[in-house]
């Protein structure tokens, strides 16, 4: 019996994979939302697909997500990043990375983990949406958006609210499967 799922992962192997495993499930590790930060960015104007297809390349290329190390990266690390075929080689998007990388780390001093941080706006629990359809869900909400607007103050780039919605959406601060989909009751 083949199981019900959200209609926008259906049909690929991968990323039904990534949406039984991962997707809308509430993330509190702060080098795994710092990874998500960083593939959501890379996202940003591209398909999730795209992503997911690269991940692996993605955490060869930036240190397993080390945002302690990424933060330090130099001149020299930023060009074999847009010499490398296998991530998306935006040069705006890598020196994004950097500079968030250390935004992230400014964040965990203030208040202790990035986690404590982005969960704050959430009150440390996730908002359960009830879409029929992944079509009704929005790109975007008021919550992002404010979201979004804190983390640019803070000196984040490539974090705009559709971005910051899709992180959301991953790390489970918003939980929009389907109502008809099984992952819907178990997250």
């Amino acid at each position: 019996m083949s199981k019900s799922r959200c209609g926008w992962c259906v049909g690929d192997t991968l990323y039904e994979a990534y949406h039984d495993e991962e997707w809308g499930v509430p993330v509190f590790d702060d080098k795994s939302l710092f990874e998500f930060l960083i593939l959501e960015t890379f996202q940003a104007g591209l398909s999730w697909i795209t992503i997911l297809r690269k991940r692996e390349n993605f955490r060869k290329a930036f240190d397993n997500f080390d945002y302690k190390k990424i933060a330090t990266y130099k001149a020299s690390k930023e060009e074999e990043l847009l010499q490398n075929a296998g991530i998306i080689r935006n040069k705006l998007k890598i020196k994004a990375t950097i500079s968030n990388a250390q935004a992230f780390m400014e964040i965990q001093k203030e208040f202790g983990s990035f986690s404590k941080y982005i969960w704050a706006f959430v009150d440390g629990k996730p908002i359960k949406n009830s879409f029929e359809s992944f079509k009704d869900s929005p790109s975007n909400t008021e919550l992002s958006d404010k979201i979004s607007k804190d983390l640019k103050k803070r000196g984040f780039k490539f974090v705009g609210s559709t971005v910051i919605y899709a992180q959301m959406q991953a790390t489970g601060m918003v939980n929009d499967h389907e109502v008809s989909c099984f992952r819907y009751q178990e997250v």
